[in-house]
């Protein structure tokens, strides 16, 4: 119930532009810290046209970036991986759509292994990312937006906070709850960073997997939507199933 009434005070405290000038400096120099580490690997860059670089919103963007950068991968490898990350990160630090494409050119340029290795790096350096700068500036913003899935979120975690990693595991395999919510949310919420940390880890491998290996025959997806078949989805239900049953175990034998 108390739960309750401080999420309508805090739904009525932030009920118009949530964020605070220091809040919108902090988050503005976050931005600015992505924008000079891209600069400084552009500057390492030979001159050409590099028209061709935007963030990727389609499959045809993904093919025309995989057709550019193939032969700066083998060349400059190093400055390839950094930028890449570094847009990566960025984008789950702000939520911003579009790993998924991020993903798909992970495998189209590195392949399957050295594909999800990245994909999980900096997956997860974005989910970290994200965690901390929402801990530091996005309380206002997450009971702004997202009012309602905020309080099931917390108490679902209330619930299982002696089984909490098998839940956030859950979270993380299926679609339950979107990942961007989860990431901005958890700080709020107090899911403790190293259960966030190894759940987003572990969890975010199985569908890596799934998007980093379609990301080698882009030429065979005529949409996302072909990523997910009816097996990948039933094998990461399955999985999160089991992520669960301790939990679901565990609440059992209490009551």
């Amino acid at each position: 119930m108390s739960g309750v009434v401080v999420h309508n005070k805090e739904k009525n405290k932030y009920g118009k532009f949530p964020l605070t000038m220091w809040e919108v400096t902090a988050a503005s120099g976050v931005v600015l810290g992505f924008v000079l580490g891209l600069v400084g690997v552009y500057l390492t860059m030979p001159a050409s046209d590099y028209s061709f670089l935007k963030l990727p919103r389609s499959l045809q963007d993904i093919q025309i970036l995989r057709d550019n950068l193939e032969s700066y991968t083998s060349d400059y490898t190093v400055q390839v991986l950094v930028g890449y990350c570094l847009v990566y990160i960025f984008m789950q630090t702000f939520m911003i759509p579009g790993t998924v494409f991020m993903s798909l050119l992970a495998g189209a340029l590195f392949g399957v292994f050295k594909g999800v290795a990245l994909v999980v790096f900096t997956a997860t350096a974005g989910a970290s990312s994200c965690y901390f700068l929402s801990k530091l500036i996005g309380r206002p913003l997450v009971f702004s937006l997202w009012p309602d899935k905020l309080t099931f979120f917390q108490s679902q975690v209330a619930k299982r906070r002696n089984r909490l990693l098998n839940y956030m595991l859950f979270l993380r395999v299926t679609p339950t709850l979107p990942n961007t919510f989860i990431n901005v949310a958890s700080p709020i919420v107090d899911v403790p960073y190293p259960i966030f940390f190894l759940a987003t880890f572990i969890g975010i491998i199985p569908a890596a997997f799934v998007t980093v290996r379609a990301g080698i025959a882009l030429g065979d997806l005529q949409s996302v939507g072909d990523l997910y078949d009816f097996q990948s989805i039933a094998t990461l239900f399955l999985i999160g199933v089991v992520s669960i049953t301790p939990t679901l175990i565990g609440n059992k034998s209490k009551s």
